[in-house]
């Protein structure tokens, strides 16, 4: 799935891998929050799938982790078909 599809969709469309991810490394929610200058209360947010993350946090959490934000981030969104 091509990155640049990951932010059309509406909040929700998107799974966090972010948790698992931030596991692997051993990092706890505030730790992680520090490293990105945001809340811990933001980071679980987004690992439970109650917040899409803006674009620029998405970035950094991509350079952080080391890894493309289509690997963080799994959408599932699809485009309807047009009724004609």
């Amino acid at each position: 799935m091509p990155c640049k599809e990951l932010f059309t969709g509406r909040a929700g469309d998107l799974e966090s891998r972010l948790r698992e991810i931030r596991e692997a490394k051993g990092w706890s929610q505030g730790e992680l929050a520090r490293k990105l200058g945001v809340s811990r209360q933001t980071i679980n947010a987004v690992e439970t799938d109650k917040y899409d993350p803006s674009l620029p946090l998405a970035l950094r959490m991509s350079k952080l982790f080391g890894m493309p934000v289509c690997d963080i981030f799994i959408d599932h969104w699809q485009p309807q078909e047009d009724a004609e």
